[in-house]
């Protein structure tokens, strides 16, 4: 009591989850973590805060921030495949192309079994310290965007210089494909297609607009959706294990709220996307399914590559197409019900 008023006190939280993301507001990492922390902190009835940090603040590149997950001074941090390959090669299985159909499929193979297998290799690799709770999406599906042509097959990508990010499964198919594969750091991507240092990139719809990439010449995006933009989302496991078990359950399932929040925002957020870029000139170029089939065909050297240069590459490469078959199935079961 303290002068008539009576003063209630919030207890602190008895768990507390630094969660970082090297994005902005407007990016749907930031959206699942708002659902995850909206989740985690009413479901634990308080028991757990989550405390976002969003952007650099904790750090800036993947491999710092996997590290920051190993010591313990972050708690949640998502990455890209290409952000986390320098520690885990065989993420990059993500961006083989062509593998994965449909967000339908995609999104039952990352809620299955291959996200488990994949925490496995994880948390056995960095010694029990880092886990992989959940992968979701950032960004919609890769395309083939450029500055210079339409692309409506594998040859009119010959000679085209693509930007890549460091990681070498990415630059192995630009080259599969007939392009220069040309490394260059996201920051200086939109004065690289200005100047003609890059002639295309590989990007979903919402960054390449985002970030203005039409402003500086990038006129043509081919919809061969070569690859599903997966975000990994890796927890410190000391963290996660120092929680009892009623709690460590509250932290799935908001990783699982979390995962819906993420496929579900590009999907919104592309329609405008998509609209803003035609408005404003852009050429949208969708294969048919025998251009679609002859990218596929064209990208096959990749898969061999994985799996001969990767530690694990052909465990997971199975893995997925394990998943990939199993969610074919499964959806095409509940589609021949639904028809009926």
């Amino acid at each position: 009591m303290l002068c008539g008023i009576t003063v209630s006190v919030i207890p602190a939280a008895d768990y507390k989850i630094r969660a970082t993301a090297n994005s902005n507001e407007n990016d749907e990492d930031y959206d699942g973590l708002v659902v995850f922390k909206n989740y985690v902190e009413s479901a634990s009835n308080g028991a757990i805060s989550v405390e976002l940090f969003i952007g650099t603040q904790l750090c800036s590149k993947g491999a710092e921030c996997l590290q920051g997950i190993a010591d313990g001074s972050i708690d949640i941090y998502i990455s890209t495949s290409g952000g986390a390959a320098g520690i885990f090669p065989y993420v990059q299985v993500l961006d083989l192309p062509y593998l994965m159909s449909s967000d339908r499929i995609a999104e039952h193979v990352l809620s299955g079994d291959f996200t488990r297998r994949m925490r496995e290799l994880a948390l056995a690799d960095s010694g029990g310290k880092i886990r992989l709770m959940t992968i979701g999406n950032t960004g919609g599906w890769r395309n083939f965007a450029n500055t210079r042509r339409p692309v409506k097959q594998p040859s009119d990508m010959r000679g085209l210089k693509i930007r890549t990010v460091v990681a070498d499964l990415p630059q192995e198919l630009v080259k599969a494909l007939g392009a220069s594969p040309t490394p260059i750091p996201w920051p200086e991507l939109f004065t690289s297609f200005q100047t003609g240092v890059v002639e295309g990139s590989k990007n979903g719809i919402t960054d390449i607009m985002n970030m203005k990439f039409p402003d500086a010449g990038l006129k043509y995006v081919t919809l061969d959706g070569h690859a599903y933009m997966g975000a990994l989302w890796w927890m410190s496991n000391d963290k996660f294990l120092s929680m009892p078990k009623d709690l460590r359950r509250v932290v799935v399932d908001g990783f699982a709220a979390l995962q819906q929040a993420t496929f579900a925002s590009p999907k919104r957020k592309s329609i405008k996307a998509y609209e803003d870029f035609v408005a404003g000139g852009g050429n949208l170029y969708v294969p048919t399914p025998a251009q679609k089939a002859s990218f596929k065909e064209a990208a096959k050297p990749v898969y061999q590559w994985f799996k001969s240069n990767i530690k694990n590459g052909t465990a997971v490469f199975d893995y997925l197409i394990e998943g990939v078959l199993a969610a074919e199935a499964d959806i095409s079961a509940g589609m021949s019900q639904d028809l009926k």
